[in-house]
């Protein structure tokens, strides 16, 4: 091994753990993620070369280790002892702390106050971390106070404990155990148990229990998984190193070698400083991103604590100073459903009144059916435990079973939306349950309209969120199709109708109101002043005049939206995972809305790019009467698609009966097997009945029997039999209606950076027109990536996976190919 490998790892792992710093404790990072992952990178394939040149501090060290069969123990040098808890949550628990300390000193009134150590008590699980040389060695629980758990391989894991302390080696002691706490934020854990519900993995709980939990998982990997955190706030076993003379002079070295310590805390004078600290965090509590219980004193001055010695296992010198509980006991009096803008159901407890946190509480939400059934299966009538924190929405944490009356009532969520009566619907995988009514759904109606409206859908130019939420609130708009039947004197009455409900009558001198919406309410206002020229509507006004300009150019934007392209208004639809890209494999490749609203899920699934979940998504959104009569309603208000034309001709490969039954879902059924069934039988013969010679398992047979038993499953057979017949009739004929193939047609391209002269919107529709598809990220399929200038690290991606890269002059010279075909 030759001494510039060793050089090279030595300052590598000095640069990844300054980029550390800066990134988890400074929360200023120094470099972009690219250079941090490339130099983290270069560092694991030098010790995997040389194994050697791996040491304790190294950063690769907190990926994790090997899962252990058991946490070994651990003797506390200087047992982890617990603080005394002042329960007085008022004022007066600060002044009777500072009363005992001055009469433990044997101070008199005429003594100077005495100063404290004011921090915050963090709620999450006390460790303590070993250093040898400013090299972490090992980690610990706090465990009885005496003995803990080894816990090494899992607290290298996170990223803001210092596998080496910082500083010159004069400064750093031989021996040095830190003592901390290990919690989780609160945004840090919702986001969590929103990847891990989307998983279909376990949640946790709440932030005490995520830490501790993560903190004793045997399997170092999980706990490397977790967005664990760290605060410093105290020594254990230390040799060769003077102390500071203050415990507030201890966290400023602490935080000098590079641990993390809390800012909230100071240095104060007497009791009365100390009660207004404790007022001052209770103000604070809720805004804090994580959770604590307290906070806690300690005498400054370390000689002052060595004197004052400790009682029983507790020192005289602290105390954590309560708050009141933010968790109460009540019952649960009825659940009901809400349904939010986007359609999700979300159960809300209502409960006998309690006061929690600072405020009664009546209501208290459950989140989803998961999350009830992780409560215990929550039932009307439960006692259950209420959280509260700051203005955080209360919710149910937990139900006290064995209080649990004989005649509590189980939950179930409902089978249809309590607002408008469409199916509910949920997806494998996914925790929440949601209305199946889209834009027919009054509860989502105004996000539906303004989804339906938007650029990239129907772009209606000029109708803003407040437009859309007075148009509904004042009965003009029950759907999108009645944004086609809106005249000059329904938008003016609306307008006035909202200013005198906002505003009052009005001018005096004028009868005009004084405020009210611009076409783009965000901007501002609207009526000018008598004789002004407005800015926004570009209008003038004389005395007396009703302002007509904004209403003229909004109908102006809803006529242009009349003949959108089928791709726009399949978009503009709202069907749960259709995009813009998915809908425009359904437009180009059906050609027609008839079509797309009629086809099964298993003719949906077999389109390119279209899984079994985005077809059963869209299949169902068609299966939803209130669906359907929304979109004839549109029709019948004169929206037309301007671009409906023949089917595409590539359904011709991907009709076949064998991909289709593979799309089936029949158990057993796996595409070896489809095939077989496909060489014996199409979709016609198979509804009279199995062949005798189908060579199937017997297995496999008898569920394809029991599955066409069930008529609902006759009719999904028979209307993809039909389906398929008419597509294949309505192909365009050998040369006709099909794209020219090209370089472009059928590959994938990736945008990135700033093209010479084209927009990223312009050059995904030319490689669209092309028949090629546009991606947001580069992987192996990936054909091209268009690169322009300041292009990121979806180049340096394209470039280590060996795609080929190409600017916008390689783009228009594979576009042309095309074109002289």
């Amino acid at each position: 091994m030759t001494g510039d490998v060793t050089a090279r790892a030595a300052w590598l792992r000095a640069e990844i753990a300054r980029h550390d710093r800066a990134y988890y404790e400074l929360d200023a990072p120094t470099i972009p993620d690219a250079e941090y992952d490339r130099l983290f990178r270069e560092l694991q394939a030098l010790e995997n070369d040389h194994p050697a040149l791996s040491t304790a501090d190294s950063p690769t060290r907190r990926v994790g280790g090997r899962p252990l069969a058991q946490f070994a123990p651990v003797a506390h040098d200087v047992p982890m002892l617990s603080i005394q808890t002042e329960t007085d949550t008022d004022a007066s628990g600060a002044l009777n702390f500072d009363a005992r300390v001055r009469r433990e000193l044997e101070l008199g009134e005429s003594d100077p106050p005495v100063d404290y150590a004011a921090e915050l008590k963090f709620d999450g699980l006390a460790v303590s971390l070993r250093y040898e040389h400013g090299v972490l060695v090992r980690g610990a629980t706090r465990g009885d106070g005496t003995t803990g758990e080894d816990v090494t391989q899992n607290l290298r894991t996170l990223r803001q404990i210092p596998l080496r302390l910082a500083g010159a080696a004069g400064d750093i002691p031989p021996l040095l155990e830190v003592r901390g706490e290990v919690y989780m934020r609160r945004d840090d854990l919702d986001r969590y148990n929103a990847a891990a519900a989307a998983r279909g993995d376990k949640t946790l709980v709440n932030p005490r229990n995520g830490a501790a939990g993560s903190i004793r998982q045997l399997d170092p990997a999980i706990a490397a998984g977790r967005p664990l955190k760290f605060f410093a706030y105290g020594i254990g076993a230390v040799d060769g190193w003077k102390l500071p003379e203050t415990h507030s002079g201890l966290l400023d070295a602490l935080a000098a070698f590079g641990l993390p310590v809390c800012e909230h805390r100071a240095v104060l004078a007497g009791g009365d400083a100390l009660a207004g600290f404790h007022r001052q965090i209770a103000a604070l509590r809720g805004e804090l991103p994580f959770d604590i219980d307290g906070v806690v004193y300690k005498v400054n001055r370390l000689d002052l604590q060595a004197r004052l010695g400790f009682r029983s296992r507790e020192p005289r010198w602290a105390v954590a100073h309560k708050y009141p509980p933010q968790e109460a006991l009540t019952v649960v009096e009825a659940i009901d459903i809400q349904v939010g803008r986007t359609g999700a159901l979300t159960p809300v407890a209502r409960l006998a009144p309690v006061f929690v946190g600072g405020v009664t509480v009546t209501n208290a939400t459950l989140h989803n059916a998961d999350e009830v059934e992780r409560k215990g299966g929550l039932c009307i009538g439960d006692t259950v435990i209420v959280r509260r924190a700051g203005d955080v929405i209360p919710e149910v944490v937990g139900v006290v079973a064995e209080r649990r009356p004989a005649d509590a009532r189980p939950f179930a969520m409902p089978a249809a939306c309590p607002v408008c009566g469409a199916h509910v619907v949920r997806e494998p995988g996914e925790a929440v349950a949601r209305c199946s009514g889209g834009f027919s759904c009054r509860a989502q109606r105004i996000q539906a309209i303004l989804h339906f409206a938007g650029r990239r859908m129907m772009d209606i130019d000029g109708l803003g969120e407040r437009y859309v939420e007075r148009l509904v609130e004042f009965g003009y708009v029950h759907g999108v199709a009645d944004l086609y039947r809106l005249t000059l004197d329904d938008l003016l009455e609306m307008k006035r109708r909202a200013d005198e409900r906002d505003n009052g009558a009005g001018d005096s001198e004028t009868g005009l109101p004084v405020t009210g919406d611009a076409a783009d309410p965000s901007r501002g206002r609207l009526v000018p002043e008598p004789g002004a020229t407005d800015g926004i509507v570009g209008e003038t006004l004389r005395a007396g005049q009703v302002p007509t300009r904004w209403a003229e150019n909004l109908l102006a934007g809803i006529a242009a939206s009349r003949t959108p392209k089928l791709a726009r208004l399949l978009f503009a639809l709202g069907i749960r995972h259709v995009g813009e890209t998915t809908a425009k494999t359904l437009a180009d490749w059906l050609g027609s809305i008839d079509r797309v609203r009629r086809a099964p899920a298993p003719l949906l699934a077999v389109l390119p790019d279209i899984g079994a979940t985005v077809a059963a998504a869209i299949a169902d959104f068609f299966s939803e009467q209130r669906n359907l009569d929304a979109v004839d309603a549109l029709f019948a208000a004169g929206v037309a698609p301007a671009d409906a034309h023949a089917p595409h001709p590539g359904l011709a490969g991907r009709l076949d009966w064998a991909g289709l039954y593979a799309a089936l879902g029949v158990p057993r059924l796996t595409p070896v097997r489809a095939r077989q069934l496909a060489a014996v039988a199409d979709g016609e013969r198979l509804l009279a009945g199995l062949p005798e010679n189908h060579g199937l398992p017997a297995e496999v047979a008898a569920e394809l029997a029991a599955w066409l038993a069930d008529p609902v499953h006759r009719d999904l057979l028979d209307r993809l039999a039909g389906l398929r017949g008419e597509l294949l009739a309505a192909l365009p004929a050998a040369g006709q209606g099909a794209a020219a193939a090209s370089a472009v047609s059928g590959k994938t391209f990736v945008l990135t950076g700033t093209l010479p002269t084209l927009s990223r919107d312009a050059a995904k529709e030319m490689i669209e027109a092309a028949g090629g598809k546009v991606s947001g990220s580069v992987s192996k399929k990936t054909d091209f990536v268009v690169a322009g200038e300041a292009a990121g690290s979806k180049l340096d991606k394209a470039q280590a996976l060996g795609v080929a890269v190409i600017d916008e002059s390689g783009l228009l010279n594979l576009l042309e190919q095309g074109e002289e075909q």
